[in-house]
């Protein structure tokens, strides 16, 4: 996942608010309404900012074919601020890790190297050793930190648009309200307790965590305040948030939340987790980059000699790209994973009703290679001790609209718009003006820097601390998508 890196700022003065809304945006009713009917408790202190995908040559393969193709021209804009280069390496004399074994006796059973994806999946989720499944890697102690950990305003916002939704749905009595992938549960946490005033939204809701790591699962449980709750005629009992009184379920996979009923889905920082395959163009044309072990065993990157299953999905990629888009790249990333799963919310929507919210950082279009590895707030290797490093790519969010709208003819895709554009015609301009008004200094400070980092574009111009701890913004390199039932219409706030 691209994620913001901490920076721990001390920050002495506080700033007249003036110069944090020079944008404010005209809100729909709804969401105004709800934005500024929000509880005004006290904010939370949080601090980060923000980086993005970082050019890793020693991950690129020589192509040494004499085919005139023209070479990549596409860049990704990059923010390299607080990192630490070059890449750390700690290949060297200790014994490899659990899953660095695993990975090493696939490669030799097979006899053959694997997929980036492979690798990306294992390192990822591996069920004893994976980065995720067995530690908190959120936060100043982890490894990045995420948009809702920056403020609570982010989970704020959310929680309006999902009223929103909920509204044009037509007001439900009961509905399923989804997070894939919620880490700490932060958001979920801030959605529910900004909604707890509008019983009748968070009476209709049952709350399901997509969640494949026990450890987040527990860090869920608390920070969403949840206690067993005895149903009634003794037919057994449910666990229950008491932020909002609302019922919460955990499951490993989108497919074990029970379908049948309105489903609000949300994603945010969750496809850019899902394994990529990526290729290269040679002179006997696409060829998929592989990992395999050199003869010291350590891994390093090869190119397949024959044509791999994934380059079925490359197919599907290039059909819904232009031919000049494909022409100038010499390197393309697909994610199959994200096109299964877009086409799962499809038709899961088109039959129940409801909608999705895609949040992450990304292209719309074809990305060519940012694919990233982070340890403890610093880009590092992507070969470098598997496990020990989060590994995320960019979401390619023109393949989702394609994924959605061929998966089904009853659903309509939105966006993307940046998430400044969204957070603004959400009422978080408001939102930061009720919370200021009734914060300590400190708060005061943490608020403004939060909302620079949200919404903001480069370096906030109010900072007056150390230069390499300014905040960065993030507004214009998240996008937020948007797949709902066409018999909602448009969603909040795609209008």
């Amino acid at each position: 996942m691209l994620r913001l890196l901490l920076l721990q700022a001390s920050v002495n003065r506080r700033t007249s608010s003036a110069c944090l809304y020079p944008h404010l945006a005209k809100l729909s009713s709804p969401a105004l309404l709800l934005t500024r009917c929000l509880s005004s408790s006290s904010p939370q202190i949080p601090n980060g900012s923000y980086v993005e995908h970082l050019d890793n040559k020693d991950n690129h393969l020589d192509n040494n074919d004499n085919q005139t193709t023209p070479q990549a021209t596409a860049t990704i804009s990059i923010d390299r601020s607080g990192l630490c280069n070059p890449p750390e390496h700690s290949h060297g004399p200790t014994s490899d890790s659990e899953l660095v074994k695993h990975l090493k006796g696939i490669i030799k059973f097979r006899g053959g190297p694997i997929s980036v994806a492979e690798y990306m999946k294992e390192v990822l989720t591996n069920p004893k050793a994976g980065f995720y499944i067995n530690r908190d890697v959120f936060g100043a102690e982890g490894d990045f930190i995420t948009s809702p950990e920056v403020s609570q305003m982010f989970g704020e916002m959310i929680g309006v648009w999902a009223m929103c939704l909920w509204e044009q749905m037509g007001q439900p009595n009961r509905v399923n309200l989804v997070e894939l992938g919620p880490g700490r549960g932060t958001l979920m946490m801030d959605l529910l307790r900004g909604a707890s005033k509008f019983r009748h939204f968070t009476e209709s809701l049952h709350v399901h965590m997509v969640e494949c790591s026990p450890t987040l699962q527990k860090i869920q449980h608390q920070n969403l305040k949840c206690v067993d709750d005895h149903m009634a005629n003794n037919v057994g009992q449910r666990t229950v948030s008491t932020l909002a009184g609302t019922p919460v379920s955990w499951h490993a996979a989108l497919e074990q939340v029970p379908s049948g009923l309105p489903t609000i889905i949300i994603a945010h920082e969750f496809y850019d987790a899902l394994p990529v395959h990526q290729f290269q163009r040679t002179s006997r044309g696409w060829c998929e980059k592989m990992i395999d072990l050199a003869e010291d065993l350590t891994f390093r990157f090869v190119l397949s000699p024959q044509p791999t299953p994934a380059i079925l999905s490359l197919l599907k990629r290039c059909k819904w790209a232009v031919t000049e888009e494909i022409a100038k790249l010499d390197q393309i990333e697909v994610c199959p994973k994200a096109m299964d799963l877009t086409q799962s919310i499809a038709k899961r929507i088109s039959y129940d009703g409801g909608g999705a919210l895609i949040i992450d950082y990304g292209l719309n279009g074809v990305v060519s290679d940012s694919l990233q590895a982070i340890r403890k707030h610093k880009f590092v290797n992507i070969l470098d001790d598997p496990g020990s490093a989060d590994l995320s790519a960019y979401v390619d969010f023109d393949s989702i609209r394609h994924s959605a709208q061929e998966a089904s003819g009853e659903v309509s895709v939105h966006g993307p718009m940046t998430q400044s554009q969204f957070l603004g015609s959400l009422g978080i301009n408001f939102r930061v003006e009720a919370l200021l008004q009734n914060s300590t200094e400190e708060q005061a400070e943490s608020l403004r820097t939060g909302y620079w980092r949200l919404v903001g574009e480069g370096e906030a111009p109010f900072w007056e601390g150390p230069e390499e701890e300014v905040p960065i913004g993030m507004g214009t390199r998240y996008m937020a998508m948007a797949i709902v039932n066409k018999k909602q219409g448009v969603p909040v706030p795609f209008q």
